[in-house]
């Protein structure tokens, strides 16, 4: 166990999209996040910001018509790739990549360009993936062709070649067994069978009501430190409950308590060796008074080290 987090080189990406959801808006999530303070409470963590860009896409009124089963499939896939090459480039350098969605599609960049960099130095990801779904249709199984929810299919080698194997060859960014998923409470029903056949970890909040969040944590942590050199944290903030996070595209009742949220991170920050970030799913247009960008910039906060007693 890390006695403390390290003081980090943050490499911040914004990534204005939401072309991904269902719902517009999450275009505008890295800005709330800015609003919320974000950049000052990195510094005062004693993280030093080295390097911030913002990446994006043509408005959907500009991009027009798409494909009903991945919808607005090319302009992701740019941004994606865009984004997986900056965080290998980050990452290679020493960098920490802090990445703002945007909607979840954007962790298939984030994550394979992390994926790519461990390569280089024969390493294995793990990834925690805080979420209320489990994002992992095709574009076959999906009801909407929402690509927000297909990235970790996509990650796990499952999904258009544009979001596979043009990111990560004919590897996929991630093995399933390195995978645990936290938060759980919404599956399609044609995205079940995926979910069983490929074997990840999956923590419904059944599971965690039942058993204990901190056991299951420690479980799913146990899990994608047993064969990797670094753990990623991809944060939808869809997995809180709506009464704490009502700033999001596709809310779900009965979510992770204010608690049981930070816990996550800060065991996660405590207890791996965290590599990367991501915050996604925040829709400004849902929010009351930048009320879930705040919790966002809260969450960061105890991923990179804030605790109660330093």
């Amino acid at each position: 166990m890390a006695d403390r987090t390290p003081n980090f080189e943050i490499a911040l990406t914004n990534v204005h999209l939401d072309l991904g959801a269902g719902r517009r808006g999450t275009d505008m999530g890295p800005s709330a996040l800015h609003v919320a303070g974000l950049l000052p409470a990195l510094q005062r963590l004693g993280h030093r910001v080295v390097d911030i860009a913002s990446l994006g896409t043509p408005s959907m009124e500009a991009v027009g018509q798409s494909a009903d089963d991945a919808r607005f499939l090319d302009p992701i896939a740019d941004v994606v790739r865009a984004l997986a090459d900056r965080v290998e480039a980050g990452v290679l350098r020493g960098h920490f990549p802090l990445v703002l969605g945007g909607d979840h599609s954007v962790a298939i960049g984030t994550v394979s360009g992390l994926a790519r960099a461990m390569r280089t130095r024969g390493e294995r990801l793990g990834v925690v993936w805080v979420d209320a779904h489990t994002d992992m249709n095709t574009p076959t199984t999906s009801p909407t062709g929402n690509i927000h929810g297909m990235p970790l299919a996509c990650l796990l080698g499952e999904g258009p070649a544009s979001l596979t194997t043009a990111l990560c060859g004919e590897s996929p960014a991630l093995r399933p067994e390195d995978v645990a998923i936290l938060g759980v409470r919404d599956v399609d029903a044609t995205e079940s069978e995926i979910v069983r056949r490929l074997g990840v970890r999956v923590f419904t909040m059944s599971e965690l009501d039942a058993r204990g969040t901190a056991t299951c944590l420690e479980e799913a942590i146990a899990r994608v430190t047993e064969h990797t050199s670094g753990v990623h944290l991809s944060f939808d903030l869809d997995g809180v409950d709506p009464q704490h996070a009502p700033g999001v595209g596709t809310p779900v009742p009965g979510g992770l308590s204010l608690r049981e949220s930070h816990l996550i991170c800060e065991w996660v920050a405590q207890r791996t060796r965290l590599c990367g970030m991501e915050l996604v799913e925040l829709n400004p247009t849902r929010d009351i008074r930048n009320q879930t960008a705040e919790l966002g910039r809260w969450l960061i906060e105890s991923a990179l080290g804030r605790r109660i007693l330093r």
